[in-house]
């Protein structure tokens, strides 16, 4: 059985999360688009800490017999590479777009220097 404090302390851990994210959004700092991984991970997380029963359940299915908030801290970790993930994939693509940008922006300053040369 999941220990009370164990649940309470990661329901308070997991709301957190959701309000700092919300706040973040909130305050123009994150966009909606990038939050909703960790919207997901956090109200996912604050679920399963709040249903000791559906968390001890779900530890049984995966064979976890002795701790189930190992199952908790598992989830927690999956969610967050995969927002790791999803952020690798924003970065790559931002910096292809980069170096795009910095060839336009060469070839535009080499024009304008042939045009006042001419």
């Amino acid at each position: 059985m999941t220990p009370l404090a164990v649940s309470i302390a990661g329901g308070i851990a997991s709301f957190a999360l959701v309000l700092v994210v919300l706040d973040l959004i909130r305050r123009h700092r994150l966009r909606e688009r990038y939050a909703l991984l960790w919207l997901a991970t956090g109200t996912v997380l604050t679920v399963l800490s709040a249903w000791r029963d559906g968390l001890n359940t779900i530890a049984g299915w995966f064979g976890v017999r002795s701790y189930p908030p190992a199952v908790l801290f598992a989830v927690a970790i999956l969610f967050i590479i995969a927002v790791l993930l999803h952020y690798s994939t924003v970065i790559s693509r931002l910096s292809d777009q980069n170096v795009l940008l910095a060839q336009k922006l060469a070839l535009l300053e080499q024009e304008l220097l042939d045009r006042r040369a001419s």
